[in-house]
């Protein structure tokens, strides 16, 4: 638990207890479960939210068909897979791709894995619209190629077309970094990630956590 912060300031990422997860210990003084957050009612929150997700809506729907899953494959199938299921008890039939222009074999390999368990899928690639960088003021030493046509990530136009397309459930393979925030805030559909980008480490992002204390300590020093 840190020391370094006044106990006001203390969050989940503090902790030692994760007395949340199972309820057999103490729950620590500053404990998120049961300490109000500027002056919200965390107990209020959580009976609300309770509630809430007992009807049958979709966010009800998603929450429990999300926990099924866990609950039921938890270390038994991939991501791909978990996704297929979840996207079966959500009653989602066509799923959306919005995949970065790095990632689009492997994208394809996803596509005919729906196709093989049923599902319809339709998919937009990052530089769909092929809108030049320069064109919406990114600088030429900004670009990997400068002086050349490079064209920018558009996951505002990825979202509108798969929402034309009425997808029920829409699945990121690899978008870069704030692209995807753009693309979930633009969604109609439910979004959920399959790949996470990462040029550094192979797409797998918790490599550099694993190693911030030796390859990449880098990462824990401090900034002058």
């Amino acid at each position: 638990m840190s020391t370094k912060k006044n106990a006001q300031h203390l969050s989940c990422t503090d902790c030692s207890v994760y007395n949340c997860r199972t309820r057999s210990q103490q729950f620590p003084g500053f404990c998120l479960t049961t300490k109000d957050n500027d002056g919200n009612s965390i107990a209020g929150d959580i009976e609300e939210i309770k509630k809430y997700l007992q009807g049958d809506h979709q966010d009800a729907v998603v929450a429990r068909a999300s926990a099924q899953v866990e609950g039921l494959f938890y270390g038994k199938k991939t991501r791909v897979e978990e996704i297929i299921e979840f996207a079966n008890r959500i009653g989602a039939k066509k799923i959306g791709i919005a995949t970065c222009a790095g990632l689009i074999e492997e994208a394809k390999i996803f596509a005919g894995i729906l196709a093989a368990k049923g599902l319809d899928y339709y998919s937009a690639i990052c530089k769909v619209g092929s809108v030049d960088k320069a064109d919406i003021g990114v600088l030429e030493e900004h670009k990997l190629r400068p002086g050349n046509h490079e064209a920018m990530c558009n996951p505002i136009l990825q979202a509108r077309i798969l929402n034309y397309q009425k997808t029920d459930l829409n699945v990121v393979v690899g978008l870069c970094v704030g692209h995807d925030s753009l693309f979930t805030k633009y969604s109609d559909a439910l979004v959920t990630t399959l790949v996470v980008k990462d040029r550094v480490t192979g797409h797998n992002p918790v490599a550099a956590l694993y190693t911030a204390h030796s390859y990449h300590k880098r990462l824990l020093q401090q900034e002058k």
